[in-house]
Formats: C-alpha cells, structure tokens, sequence
C-alpha cells in the first residue's frame, strides 16, 4: 500500500468511501455482512483512511463505520465525516434543512456535531469536512448567524477535530473566493478525475489548492463509475496499452499519479473492487508521458468539446454581459451527461447571465481566437436548459455498483 504523509501522520493513499456500500436490496438498507467484510479486508491491506456523511445511507454509515473500526485501536484509523451545511439556511432567526434533511430538528452546529460524535461512536474526528461548500452553500457556511466555521474551528483547538477542511463541486473562483475569506482549512477535497480535469476545470481547482499549500482529496475518481466501464472503441484502445489492466484502474492511476493528491477515495462496494484497487495503490508506478496522451485521446473519443480556453476576450465584446467560458464550461458538460455539478452551476447564474439573454449579434465570435461560434453554443445551451426538468433541492446519494 502507498502512503503519503499529512503532517505527523501516515495516510494510505487509497481511502475507502462509505457512501456505496453494498445494501440488502436497491437502496435499502445496509448489507452488513458483505460491508464488514470489505471494510475488514481494506484494514487488513493497510488502507487507514474511511470517509462517510452525516446521511450517507440514510444515516446508517456513520455508526456502521465507527462499529467496524471500534474493533481496531483507535490510532490505527483515521475517520472522516461531513457538517451538512449544504442542506441548511436560516429562516426568522431559525436554522432549518431542505431536500433529504427537511424535517431535520437539530437546530445549531453543536447538536449535528455532537450527534456525529455519538452515532460514530468516537471522542475526536481526525478529518471533518464541510459537506459540498458550492455557490449554493458558501453563504450559509459563511453566515456568522448560523456560525457554522467559527465553531467547527473552536473544535479543532479543542482537538476533537484533528484536521478542519472541505468538500466542494464549486467553480475554481468560488473555491478561492472562500479560502481568502477563510485562509486555515487543513485539506481539500474535489471531484477529479481524468474526464473531469477538463470537463469541470478540475486541473484550474487542483492547481488552486497547490499554489496553497493544501493537500487534495479525491472523490469520484472513477466518476460514480462511469469511467470503469467505456465503449468498446475507447476500451479497446486502453485495453491494447496494458493488457492486464481494468479499465477502472486507469482513473485511479491517473489521480494517484498527481503528487498535491493525499488520499484517493474508491466507494468500494464488492470485495473484488476492493482487492483490485489494494493492487493497484499498491504498484507506485505513475502514469507515462505516452499514458497521458492516450487519456487525452480517450476524453476527445468520448466527448466533443467545443475548445474554450477561457481567454475572455469574448467578454470584451458582449453587449450582454453574459459569463461566456462559463457557459461554454457548462454546454460542455451537459453535452456528455447530467451530472449534479449542473444543478449547482445553474443555481449560481443570475437571470441575467442565463445564455437565453445572448441576442446573437456575434460580436463575441468576431473576439475568439479558437474560431468559436458562440451565439450558435448559447442557443444550443438555452434550449437544453429549457428541456431540463424543473430543478428542486439535490437528491441524497444512493449506492451505486461500481468502483
């Protein structure tokens, strides 16, 4: 097993996700017998790092997780979990939730918090995460009202939060407008993948964190398992390279080879999964220049970006003031598929930014170096906005059956 060090600690570089674990039947409740013995195995190999949320499970991950580990000593593990900010706003003074937590009758920070110590059964929490700091949350975990952040850091000097930092689907500029307003979170986690380095500019957020100083964590390397299983075009291509290896392997060794990466987070839910992904965190081989180029091939097989490059000379000219790369950002990934980071980009557009306000007088085109016909992408964008279903609060995650 490959480890990396955070601080005084020594972190396996796999890091198993508790948000998939296998379930008795579709979206019910947890299968304990086949988790405990996944979670069991991952120990045994040397994995120390187990990540879970206050709902994962509908609530059942939290002390599932810390049941399993209590067997260990306590130093050997290193648990992580999530405040579900993402989930709450204040109203007439009072704190209340939306989506899958409406209902919820905790009513302050304190309580959600020492519930999570309770559920999980443990005294401290070596690494506590904002849940989905996003343009639709970053108020509410930046309202000293509700003084979410002011109170998480008194539990870190406390020392019963060992490390403070956040999970986030946000753009790069959300991203820093929230470390300049608050410089101390220990790490980092963002969704990165090597789809996603350019599809959601995961390669602009992982530099941002770089520059700073701040370790990554990974989530959905694999992205909910879509890239473990590729067309047979693309499979083939990756299969030629190296014989031997799945097509998932070849997400997780393009993270693992990004050295700002501190854990890699793999919802693991079949013992199988979890034997292949101990293999691969096991080899410290990183990724060929010649590997790289291929992943870049394969991302140009399996969409068709239109190639932006955000030099905002577009922006020059728009009588509209429309946020062109960002949109353009957005059709890109709509074009390859509806994931929830849409939902919370669009959340973060004003009416006035929407690309329905592009009047098509093409002075932007006239401004872009790639050649870009952009009224002809903002119309395409409009019109697929237009055929989304009406957007209500995110759904809670469900398991899913892959890596």
């Amino acid at each position: 097993m490959i480890y990396r060090t955070f601080h005084d600690l020594s972190i396996s570089l796999l890091g198993m996700g508790n948000m998939r674990l296998p379930t008795t039947v579709e979206r019910g409740p947890i299968d304990e017998a086949r988790a405990r013995e996944i979670i069991e195995y991952l120990y045994a190999q040397g994995v120390n790092y187990f990540d879970t949320g206050y709902r994962y499970h509908n609530g059942e991950s939290e002390p599932f997780v810390g049941k399993v580990l209590s067997q260990y000593p306590r130093d050997s593990w290193y648990l992580a979990t999530k405040f579900p900010g993402h989930m709450m706003h204040v109203k007439d003074g009072k704190i209340e939730f939306a989506g899958y937590l409406t209902g919820l009758t905790l009513d302050s920070p304190q309580a959600i918090f020492e519930d999570q110590l309770s559920r999980c059964g443990v005294d401290y929490f070596d690494f506590y995460l904002l849940h989905n700091m996003c343009e639709a949350s970053i108020d509410t975990y930046m309202d000293e009202q509700i003084g979410i952040v002011r109170y998480l850091l008194e539990q870190r000097e406390a020392g019963r939060i060992r490390y403070l930092g956040f999970s986030t689907h946000a753009r790069p500029e959300t991203i820093e407008r929230f470390l300049d307003w608050e410089g101390s979170f220990d790490f980092v986690q963002i969704q990165l993948n090597y789809l996603d380095w350019t599809l959601q500019n995961a390669k602009r957020k992982y530099e941002i964190l770089v520059e700073r100083g701040i370790p990554v964590m990974v989530m959905e390397p694999c992205r909910g398992g879509r890239l473990a299983t590729l067309n047979d075009e693309v499979s083939a291509m990756l299969k030629e390279a190296r014989p031997d290896d799945s097509i998932a392997s070849w997400a997780f060794r393009f993270v693992k080879s990004l050295p700002g990466v501190q854990v890699v987070l793999s919802g693991m839910s079949t013992l199988d999964q979890a034997k292949e992904n101990v293999r691969t965190f096991s080899d410290p081989t990183s990724l060929s220049e010649e590997e790289n180029g291929l992943l870049e091939r394969v991302v140009a097989s399996l969409v068709d970006l239109v190639p932006c490059t955000a030099c905002e000379y577009c922006l020059e000219a728009c009588p509209m003031d429309l946020p062109i790369p960002n949109l353009i950002a957005l059709y890109n990934e709509m074009s390859f598929e509806r994931s929830p980071g849409i939902h919370f980009a669009l959340i973060a557009l004003s009416e006035e930014q929407m690309p329905s306000n592009c009047i098509a007088c093409g002075e932007c085109a006239k401004m872009c170096p790639q050649g870009i016909e952009i009224p002809e992408i903002m119309e395409r964008l409009a019109k697929a906005i237009a055929d989304m279903p009406q957007m209500g609060p995110p759904a809670p995650p469900q398991p899913a059956r892959t890596p």
